[in-house]
C-alpha cells in the first residue's frame, strides 16, 4: 500500500467534524442521485426506442423485400418466390428469419357493423416471437403448407368496435372484380398500442390472399427479414440488395418510416443533455467537498510539507479520498436507479396514454453495458475534475499553514 492511499484511508476517513461530515454526505448523495437519474434516463429512452422499433418490426420486419416499382398502395405487385435467395439470406450471419407476406384490403362485417381492414397474409416461416408480446388473449393461428386456414388474429381495437370475441366467426368483403367474401375465425386478440396497426390490421394465412388474387403458390407480395441486431440494419440492407434480383428492392425501417426513426434518434439528444447536467452537478458537489476538506486540513498539509512531502503526493491523498466518496455515491446510485427501474419494469406503476406514446406504461431497458459505462464514465470524469481544485495545495506554505486556526 502506498503512502498517499494509506493516509487517505486512515486519516481523512476519521473526520468527525460535523460541518465537513455533512458536506461529505451531501456530496455522496448528489453523486448517487445524479447516477440514479442517468440510469433511469438511459433505461427509459432506450426502452422507448426499443419498444417502438420492435412494434414496427413485429408487423413488417426490419427489412422488406418487394417488387421494384412505384406502387405505394398496401396491395403490392406479386413476385416469384426464390428458394435459393431465401436460403442464402436465411443462413447469413445476423439474419434471424425470412418469411413471405402479402396484403389485401377488405371490409369486416359483424353484428350489423362494418370496419375497414387490411388482411396481412403470412406463411409458416413467419417469426411469431416478435409478435407474441402483443397477444393479450387467445392463441396463434395454426398454419400449415397443405391447407388454407381461416384462423386470424384481430386487434383489440377492431374487436371492441365490432363486438367480436375469441373464437367468433366474422365476414370480410374484398372489393375486387368480382367481389369476394370470406369467413374468418378470431383465434387471438392483439394490442400493440400503435394506432396505425391496431386500427386496420388482421393477421392470417398467406394462402387466403393467394387464392383471392388468383396467384399460384409461389407468388407472394414480398419477404420480411428479421435481424438479430437492429443496429446492423443498414449494413444488412446493403448486403441483401446485392443478393436479390434487379427487379426487386429492399427497404429497412429507417427508409420506410424515416420520420419515426429520426424522432427516436432525436431522443438521444435529451439523454446527452441529462447526462451532462448530472455530471456537472455531481462534479460541482465534489469540488466543493474537496475545497472544504483542504480548508479543514490546512495544518495537516503544512505538517506534511514541513516533513518533506511533495505537493503531488498531498494532492493524491485528497484525490483518493474523493474517489472513495465517489464510489460510495455510485454504489448508492446504482441501488436507487436500478431498483426504481426494476420496479417499473415488473409492476408498470407509471402508466402512459397509448394513443399518444404507443404503449401503456413507461418502458424500461436495463442494459448492463450502459450501466457499466455510466459508472466508469462518471468516476473517470469526477477524478479528472478533482485535479484542478487540488492544485490549491501548492499555494499553501508550511509556515502559514502551521499558524492556521
Amino acid at each position: 500500500m502506498n503512502f498517499e492511499f494509506f493516509i487517505s484511508r486512515r486519516f481523512l476517513k476519521e473526520n468527525k467534524k460535523k460541518f465537513s461530515q455533512t458536506a461529505l454526505n451531501l456530496s455522496v448523495l448528489s453523486i448517487a442521485l445524479g447516477l440514479a437519474v442517468m440510469i433511469l434516463s438511459v433505461s427509459i429512452v432506450t426502452g422507448f426506442q426499443k419498444s417502438i422499433r420492435e412494434k414496427i418490426a413485429a408487423f413488417e420486419g426490419h427489412i422488406q423485400i418487394s417488387q421494384y416499382d412505384y406502387n405505394n398502395s398496401m396491395e403490392l405487385s406479386p413476385i416469384q418466390r426464390d428458394i435459393k435467395a431465401e436460403s442464402t439470406i436465411k443462413n447469413h450471419t445476423g439474419i434471424k428469419s425470412i418469411s413471405s407476406f402479402a396484403y389485401k384490403g377488405g371490409i369486416i362485417k359483424s353484428n350489423g357493423l362494418i370496419q375497414g381492414c387490411v388482411l396481412k397474409g403470412v406463411d409458416t416461416d413467419y417469426d411469431w416471437d416478435a409478435f407474441k408480446d402483443w397477444i393479450i388473449e387467445g392463441s396463434l393461428p395454426q398454419l400449415n403448407d397443405s391447407t388454407r386456414s381461416n384462423d386470424v388474429i384481430i386487434s383489440k381495437v377492431i374487436a371492441n368496435k365490432l363486438g367480436i370475441k375469441i373464437n367468433d366467426d366474422f365476414i370480410v368483403y374484398f372489393m375486387q372484380d368480382p367481389p369476394r367474401v370470406r369467413k374468418f375465425k378470431a383465434v387471438a386478440l392483439y394490442e400493440s398500442g400503435f394506432p396505425d396497426f391496431d386500427n386496420k390490421f388482421i393477421i392470417g394465412d398467406l394462402k387466403q390472399i393467394q387464392r383471392l388474387n388468383k396467384w399460384d403458390k409461389n407468388q407472394i407480395a414480398g419477404y420480411e427479414v428479421m435481424l438479430d441486431n437492429f443496429d446492423d440494419m443498414d449494413k444488412q440492407t446493403k448486403w441483401i440488395y446485392n443478393e436479390i434480383d434487379y427487379n426487386l428492392k429492399a427497404l429497412n425501417l429507417n427508409q420506410r418510416y424515416p420520420f419515426i426513426m429520426d424522432w427516436l434518434n432525436l431522443l438521444d439528444t435529451n439523454v446527452y443533455f441529462i447526462l451532462g447536467l448530472m455530471i456537472i452537478i455531481s462534479g460541482i458537489g465534489m469540488v466543493a467537498t474537496l475545497l472544504i476538506l483542504i480548508l479543514e486540513k490546512t495544518k495537516f498539509i503544512g505538517s506534511l510539507k514541513a516533513m518533506g512531502a511533495k505537493d503531488s503526493s498531498i494532492r493524491k491523498i485528497f484525490i483518493y479520498h474523493s474517489i472513495y466518496l465517489s464510489i460510495r455515491g455510485l454504489l448508492l446510485g446504482n441501488i436507487i436507479g436500478i431498483g426504481l427501474a426494476a420496479i417499473q419494469y415488473y409492476y408498470k406503476l407509471i402508466p402512459l396514454d397509448a394513443s399518444t406514446y404507443y404503449m401503456n406504461a413507461v418502458p424500461i431497458n436495463l442494459n448492463l453495458v450502459y450501466i457499466i459505462l455510466l459508472n466508469v464514465g462518471v468516476l473517470l470524469i469526477i477524478s479528472i475534475i478533482m485535479w484542478a481544485p487540488s492544485h490549491i495545495i501548492s499555494k499553501i506554505t508550511p509556515i502559514k499553514a502551521l499558524r492556521y486556526e
